[in-house]
Order: C-alpha cells, then sequence, then structure tokens
C-alpha cells in the first residue's frame, strides 16, 4: 500500500523532488532492534519530528509495530505526539518542565526528564499543586557534560529523600558520550559511573542506551533502551555492516540537460572546469531543501546502475550532474535520479559532507513531495 502525503496541496508532478519514506522498514528496524534487547524494553525515540520524516506518520506505525514507550525533546513535541498515539502510550521529555509548561505535562500525560535540582524541585512543586504523586525520569551525567543531575546533586538527594517527595521516580537514566566506537574505554567508564550514581537514588528501572548503545551488549541494555537514529536506518557503528534497513529514498527531477566543453565553467565561481566534452543536468534540489553545498565535488546520484557526480557548486534550489555516462536518449528533463537510495545511502551522504546521518535526515526540508510506502 501506498500513502501519498506532503506538506503543500500540489501533486506530485509539480515537485522538485520526492522524498520516499518507508514505513515497513520502520516497523522492521524496530522489531530488529527489540529482538536484540530481550527483555529490555524498546522504546521509541520520535523527536525532531521523528528525524525529519514526519512523527504524524512514523509513530502509529512504530505503535502498531509494539512501541508503547515513546520519547521526544520538547513539551510541545510530546503534546503533539499525545494526539497521534493511544492514550496508554507513554510519551517522555527529554528536556524536562518548563516553570511555564509544568501543567501541562500533566494535562497531556507527558513524563518529564528532570536534568537538574532546580526541574527536581519545580516537579515536586507541581505534585503539591496537582495534590497526587507524579511520574518522573531522573537524568543523571554519568560522563558526558551534557544533560543531568551531576554526581554532588545526586548526593543532594541522597541525603535529603524528602526532596523528591511526590515524586515517583519510575526511570533513571543516561546517554553514552561514545557508543558509536565500540572499543572507547569511555563507554565502560559511563556504565560503571551511571550503576554507581543510579544505587543511591530510589530503586527504579534504569536506561542507558540510545541507538548504538544497544550494538554494545547485553551490559548496556539494562531496562530500556532508546533507539532514536536506528529506527530510520542510521549505522549504529559506521566501522561495521549495517544491519539496519535503509528508509529514504530522495528523487531529484532534472531540469535541463547541456553539454559544455573545454573552457566551460559550472555553477557559480565555475568552480568545476570540465577536460573535454560533458554532458550536464540541472536538477531540482539544492541547500535550501537540506541538501548541503558540502556535495559539490563530492557527492553524487545515481541513474539506474549509473554513478552521477556533483559537479560545481550547490545552489540554493539546484545542482549539477556530469551524465556523460548516461546514453543521450536515455535521461531527459523531467526524469528523476536517486540522490539517496539503494545505490547511496543517508550514512553515504553523510561521509562525503563531513557530518553525521542525524543531520542529513533532519536538514531534509519541507519542499519535497513526500510519499509514504507500507
Amino acid at each position: 500500500m501506498t500513502i501519498l502525503s506532503g506538506p503543500h496541496l500540489w501533486p506530485a508532478s509539480r515537485a522538485g523532488a520526492t522524498l520516499t519514506v518507508d514505513l515497513a522498514a520502520i516497523a522492521d528496524n524496530y522489531r530488529l532492534l527489540c529482538g536484540k534487547v530481550n527483555a529490555a524494553v524498546c522504546a521509541a525515540v520520535v523527536k525532531a519530528d521523528a528525524y525529519g520524516l514526519g512523527a504524524e506518520r512514523v509513530a502509529p506505525v512504530l505503535e502498531r509495530a509494539g512501541a508503547r514507550e515513546f520519547f521526544v525533546a520538547h513539551v510541545d513535541e510530546g503534546i503533539a505526539l499525545r494526539k497521534i498515539v493511544s492514550a496508554e502510550t507513554r510519551i517522555t521529555v527529554l528536556h524536562g518542565p518548563r516553570p511555564d509548561a509544568a501543567a501541562e505535562c500533566v494535562d497531556f500525560d507527558l513524563r518529564p526528564v528532570l536534568n537538574s535540582l532546580e526541574q527536581v524541585d519545580l516537579w515536586k512543586r507541581e505534585a503539591l499543586r496537582q495534590q497526587s504523586p507524579l511520574d518522573a525520569v531522573l537524568q543523571v551525567d554519568s560522563g558526558m557534560s551534557r544533560f543531568g543531575l551531576s554526581r554532588k546533586d545526586v548526593g543532594d538527594l541522597a541525603d535529603d529523600p524528602e526532596r523528591l517527595g511526590g515524586i515517583r521516580t519510575n526511570l533513571i537514566m543516561s546517554h553514552l558520550a561514545c557508543a558509536d566506537d565500540p572499543a572507547n574505554p569511555a563507554n565502560e567508564m559511563q556504565r560503571q559511573r551511571f550503576l554507581e550514581m543510579a544505587a543511591m537514588l530510589p530503586p527504579a528501572p534504569l536506561s542507558l542506551s540510545a541507538s548504538s548503545g544497544i550494538f554494545l551488549g547485553s551490559a548496556y541494555h539494562m531496562g530500556l533502551v532508546r533507539p532514536g537514529a536506528a529506527l530510520y536506518g542510521i549505522a549504529p557503528n559506521t566501522e561495521a555492516a549495517n544491519p539496519l534497513k535503509q528508509v529514504v529514498r530522495l528523487q531529484a527531477r532534472v531540469l535541463q540537460l547541456r553539454n559544455v566543453d573545454v573552457g566551460d565553467g559550472v555553477g557559480y565561481g565555475l568552480t568545476y572546469q570540465p577536460e573535454g566534452p560533458r554532458r550536464i543536468a540541472t536538477v531540482a534540489v539544492g541547500y535550501a531543501d537540506g541538501f548541503s553545498r558540502q556535495n559539490g565535488g563530492t557527492g553524487c546520484a545515481w541513474f539506474g546502475d549509473i554513478r552521477l557526480p556533483i559537479v560545481g557548486r550547490v545552489s540554493m534550489d539546484s545542482l549539477a550532474l556530469d551524465v556523460s555516462a548516461v546514453p543521450e536518449a536515455s535521461l531527459h528533463a523531467d526524469m528523476h535520479v536517486d540522490l539517496i537510495g539503494a545505490r547511496r545511502s543517508v550514512d553515504d551522504v553523510a561521509a562525503a559532507t563531513g557530518t553525521i546521518g542525524y543531520e542529513i535526515l533532519t536538514s531534509l526540508g519541507g519542499r519535497y513531495y513526500r510519499e509514504y510506502t507500507e
């Protein structure tokens, strides 16, 4: 079954490019991850609009695949998600409650992550105001120095248990800094530090691993894992084969073709100077669509089994491809080439541009016609 959806009302025939999201592959990736963690609960991270792919489409598919725990970054994301998933599904807000949104967490049944003593105190005040205990996650900083209670903060809570009065701590979490590098000693250092800090807090299930941490082994699975990028096909370890299914395909429309030769230049700055006759296709994807300028001269597209190098600089709304290897009669305006697909994954695009797959996915813009398949 194919579901068509886009942020605009125009049909696919008028779009410059089409982004296809394989919802069945997302569900398969979730089930694969569940199989790796055995008894641990496998949550699903759908922050940043499901990493740019559309939480409204993605979350129900994950719920049907068995997900009952979802994580988002902000309260607003949680409110939007609550309107999509069933009432029995738990939604956790990673950035915790804000002073002006604590009541909304209660109203929409959102469980906050408490990352500081200030958030602990705020949530306790809300519990008193509600005259009812409130669920929460305590995050501790096990070594990443980003979010979470410090060792001193944890000691203060251990010395003053009443400070957590009215708060039902039903998960303690932290986050690994180097999980995508299995040999990095920081992983075990953080695991040990996390266990030591968690032992000072009220008993609760533990969660340390996100996508890459799942592949570090059962010692890192604990009570709950929080995959995000892995659901969307991003490799958990770029040095090993990716066991996950690819989820997205990006097809760009050919706008124009022309022949160039020695003495001609292509694109801004004329940075590409052909050394002989070449055939150039201009296609309708540029940096305004989240396709970075770093792809110029390093990236490529594919037309069937034929690799098409990106030449010259990527423009706002277009880029140029060397299509000389394609028989002239086989490619013409209004046909499509693959910028992301079976021959070139999100991780491949990231490697060519010096970034990570997470950034590629979340940067894909709103001008694409979106097609969801399931």
